[in-house]
């Protein structure tokens, strides 16, 4: 039986960026794979990681703030898929395709903090009215 985890479209979006990533980076040689490659899949597994760790907590703040963390490692990945197209590590094609699958992730993980802002919200107003 599935977990609902992965009926979350910005979870499995994260994981396949990842697992694509991942493919590109392990055919770098050692020193790129070393530097550049080890930061970049850290980076973008951090989005999936973060995602599913937050979905697995009690609250929507809790869910929220673990969101957050994969804002920011969804940032960090387009840094690092910068360093890699700047130093020839991926083509420009790759750099594109790259590019356009993460702005939808991104925007995707934006919805997603906001959906959570507006559960918080009516929760908080919700027990103000209760108490």
């Amino acid at each position: 039986m599935k977990s609902k985890i992965h009926d979350l479209e910005i979870y499995s979006l994260s994981m396949k960026l990842g697992e694509e990533i991942w493919e590109i980076v392990l055919t770098w040689d050692f020193f790129a794979r070393d530097t550049v490659g080890k930061q970049w899949v850290r980076a973008i597994d951090s989005v999936a990681s973060n995602i599913s760790e937050g979905y697995g907590r009690y609250s929507y703040i809790e869910m929220r703030k673990f969101v957050i963390i994969a804002r920011g490692s969804i940032l960090e990945h387009f840094t690092w898929m910068t360093k890699a197209s700047n130093r020839g590590l991926i083509s420009a094609e790759v750099y594109t395709a790259l590019t356009m699958a993460s702005k939808r992730l991104s925007v995707k993980i934006n919805n997603y903090l906001t959906s959570l802002n507006v559960k918080i919200q009516k929760t908080t107003e919700h027990r103000k009215r209760t108490t």
